[in-house]
Protein backbone atom coordinates (compact mmCIF):
# COMPACT_ATOMS: atom_id res chain seq x y z
CA UNK A 1 0.00 0.00 0.00
CA UNK A 2 1.33 3.50 -0.81
CA UNK A 3 1.59 6.17 1.54
CA UNK A 4 1.04 9.80 0.65
CA UNK A 5 4.55 11.82 0.50
CA UNK A 6 4.98 13.06 4.40
CA UNK A 7 6.20 16.20 3.00
CA UNK A 8 6.46 18.63 -0.03
CA UNK A 9 10.00 18.01 -0.38
CA UNK A 10 12.15 16.11 -2.53
CA UNK A 11 12.83 12.58 -2.09
CA UNK A 12 14.76 9.75 -2.89
CA UNK A 13 13.58 6.09 -2.70
CA UNK A 14 15.77 3.60 -0.72
CA UNK A 15 14.75 -0.21 -0.43
CA UNK A 16 14.91 -0.89 3.15
CA UNK A 17 14.08 -5.05 3.15
CA UNK A 18 11.61 -7.46 2.09
CA UNK A 19 8.18 -7.19 2.92
CA UNK A 20 8.25 -10.77 3.75
CA UNK A 21 11.18 -9.94 6.85
CA UNK A 22 8.57 -7.66 8.32
CA UNK A 23 6.52 -8.79 11.10
CA UNK A 24 2.43 -7.60 11.30
CA UNK A 25 1.87 -6.25 13.92
CA UNK A 26 5.17 -5.40 15.00
CA UNK A 27 7.91 -2.60 14.65
CA UNK A 28 11.62 -2.83 13.49
CA UNK A 29 14.08 0.06 13.78
CA UNK A 30 15.93 0.71 10.55
CA UNK A 31 19.07 3.48 9.98
CA UNK A 32 18.21 4.97 6.64
CA UNK A 33 20.90 7.47 5.10
CA UNK A 34 21.60 8.30 9.32
CA UNK A 35 18.64 8.46 10.32
CA UNK A 36 16.41 5.95 12.89
CA UNK A 37 13.25 4.90 11.60
CA UNK A 38 10.62 2.97 13.03
CA UNK A 39 8.79 0.99 10.50
CA UNK A 40 5.33 -0.99 11.24
CA UNK A 41 3.80 -3.60 9.27
CA UNK A 42 -0.45 -3.53 10.17
CA UNK A 43 -1.54 -6.45 7.97
CA UNK A 44 -0.38 -5.12 4.57
CA UNK A 45 -0.27 -2.10 5.69
CA UNK A 46 3.50 0.21 6.13
CA UNK A 47 3.99 3.00 8.54
CA UNK A 48 7.14 4.58 8.72
CA UNK A 49 8.11 6.94 11.63
CA UNK A 50 10.79 8.57 13.44
CA UNK A 51 12.20 5.47 15.87
CA UNK A 52 13.16 8.37 18.74
CA UNK A 53 10.95 9.49 20.97
CA UNK A 54 10.30 12.78 21.77
CA UNK A 55 10.01 13.08 25.12
CA UNK A 56 12.57 10.41 26.25
CA UNK A 57 15.05 10.18 23.24
CA UNK A 58 14.65 6.22 23.30
CA UNK A 59 13.84 3.69 20.20
CA UNK A 60 10.06 3.66 19.84
CA UNK A 61 10.57 0.39 18.11
CA UNK A 62 11.13 -1.22 21.38
CA UNK A 63 7.94 -0.47 21.84
CA UNK A 64 4.02 -1.82 21.55
CA UNK A 65 1.76 -1.49 18.39
CA UNK A 66 -1.34 -0.68 18.77
CA UNK A 67 -3.00 -2.63 15.74
CA UNK A 68 -6.47 -1.27 16.36
CA UNK A 69 -5.62 2.58 17.12
CA UNK A 70 -2.73 2.75 14.66
CA UNK A 71 -0.57 3.70 16.95
CA UNK A 72 3.06 2.90 18.49
CA UNK A 73 3.34 2.98 22.15
CA UNK A 74 7.02 4.18 23.58
CA UNK A 75 8.38 1.55 26.19
CA UNK A 76 9.78 3.98 28.49
CA UNK A 77 6.96 6.50 29.55
CA UNK A 78 3.88 5.07 27.46
CA UNK A 79 3.50 8.12 25.18
CA UNK A 80 1.52 6.71 21.81
CA UNK A 81 2.21 8.26 18.91
CA UNK A 82 0.24 8.22 15.33
CA UNK A 83 1.31 6.41 12.78
CA UNK A 84 -0.45 7.98 10.21
CA UNK A 85 0.81 10.93 11.38
CA UNK A 86 3.73 11.16 14.11
CA UNK A 87 1.41 13.24 16.52
CA UNK A 88 1.52 12.04 20.25
CA UNK A 89 -2.05 10.81 21.51
CA UNK A 90 -0.62 10.49 25.21
CA UNK A 91 1.31 12.48 27.49
CA UNK A 92 3.99 12.47 28.56
CA UNK A 93 5.36 13.49 24.91
CA UNK A 94 3.89 16.68 23.49
CA UNK A 95 5.55 17.05 20.43
CA UNK A 96 5.17 14.82 17.26
CA UNK A 97 8.12 12.31 15.50
CA UNK A 98 8.38 12.48 11.75
CA UNK A 99 6.69 10.49 9.57
CA UNK A 100 7.85 9.07 6.18
CA UNK A 101 6.31 8.02 2.87
CA UNK A 102 6.35 3.78 2.86
CA UNK A 103 5.20 1.21 0.23
CA UNK A 104 5.97 -1.97 -0.95
CA UNK A 105 6.42 -2.99 -4.43
CA UNK A 106 6.07 -6.51 -4.85
CA UNK A 107 8.46 -7.63 -1.67
CA UNK A 108 10.91 -4.88 -1.86
CA UNK A 109 9.76 -2.40 0.92
CA UNK A 110 10.17 1.76 0.14
CA UNK A 111 11.06 4.20 2.11
CA UNK A 112 10.74 7.54 0.33
CA UNK A 113 13.92 10.11 2.18
CA UNK A 114 13.81 13.50 2.24
CA UNK A 115 17.06 14.79 -0.16
CA UNK A 116 19.06 17.47 1.66
CA UNK A 117 16.88 17.21 4.87
CA UNK A 118 19.10 18.87 7.68
CA UNK A 119 17.04 17.20 10.66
Amino acid sequence: MTRPEASEHATEDVRICGFGELVPSSARRFVVNGKPIAVVRIVDDLYAIGDTCSHAEVSLSEGTVWADECELECWKHGSAFSLRTGEPQSFPATRPVPVYAIRHDGDDVIIAMPVGDPS
